[in-house]
């Protein structure tokens, strides 16, 4: 599966996304709205800004698939990272207006108690939801899609939120009034902590940022050539779903052009094996013992 089909198949959990959360939010507004619960219109309003980040992950998938062209020579796939930035500043707003509103509702203590529905409405969401972050998790592993997995991580965040909104209304039917309105401030929390996340991530990769650890791996891999005698320089970035490496070698200055060749070849296959790296460049330079 080459990286544009891999981007196809990223955009099924997009869509599973899209319409869970289209279903949910209506759902959660209405019974909120009928049950009279702060957590729950909380939650409501989170699934409906998940929509928008959502939609936003689908068309950095479908753009990233667009193949090079005369003025994108090495494709589109940064598109995704791009739209998740877009996603992480939708959700960002609707977590601070979220802990606004349910933060004023504590200070000035506006308490209701809440029907039992909205509780039962807030538990089945969350075990829909965690099975499609399993889902679009297992997906975003398989086709190795970063914006499918912070929508995964998304995915996860919402079902917790849910829950966290079951124990604020059932906990108001005991006379804790006060645990709705702190449950849709939790809730807005962790919607800007979630936010926060996948912006770090996003702006993480768009300026090249590449994980020291993972680099280490790649040079051992790198030194196990046993014609590679010394390791000038490694350097690595992501781009789209696939991480691109270059690398300064030393070898034997008595090695044919032919012969150092074959080194670089192996070396890129080795590096492909090994750590699913589809694009290395490898340069080669005479070593000098003094």
């Amino acid at each position: 599966m080459n990286q544009y089909e891999k981007y196809k198949e990223g955009e099924k959990g997009a869509w599973i996304s899209i319409i869970t959360y289209l279903l949910l939010a209506a759902v959660k507004l209405i019974a909120a709205a009928i049950g009279n619960s702060t957590a729950l219109r909380a939650d409501g309003l989170n699934n409906a800004t998940d929509i928008v980040a959502s939609v936003a992950v689908l068309i950095g998938l479908r753009i990233s698939r667009k193949p090079p062209d005369e003025d994108h020579h090495y494709g589109h796939v940064r598109a995704e990272m791009i739209a998740s930035l877009l996603a992480a500043f939708i959700m960002m707003t609707i977590g601070i207006q979220v802990l606004f509103d349910t933060i004023r509702s504590i200070i000035i203590r506006e308490f209701t108690q809440p029907d039992l529905l909205t509780a039962w409405v807030a538990l089945g969401s969350a075990v829909i939801m965690f099975g499609v972050y399993f889902y679009n998790y297992n997906l975003s592993k398989k086709i190795n899609s970063s914006s499918l997995h912070a929508a995964a991580q998304d995915n996860k965040s919402d079902a917790l939120v849910s829950i966290g909104a079951f124990i604020g209304i059932i906990g108001a039917q005991f006379q804790l009034y006060w645990l709705d309105p702190l449950a849709g401030a939790i809730v807005g929390f962790i919607i800007c902590k979630t936010a926060w996340d996948i912006f770090r991530e996003a702006t993480h990769t768009l300026t090249d940022g590449f994980q020291p650890i993972e680099l280490t791996k790649i040079k051992k891999s790198i030194h196990s050539h046993p014609d590679v005698l010394e390791i000038k320089d490694v350097k690595g970035r992501i781009h789209g779903n696939q991480a691109l490496i270059e690398a300064t070698i030393f070898v034997d200055p008595q090695l044919t052009v032919e012969e150092s060749h074959h080194i670089t070849d192996d070396i890129e296959e080795k590096l492909k094996e090994e750590h699913d790296i589809p694009r290395a460049h490898i340069h080669i330079e005479p070593y000098d013992e003094n």
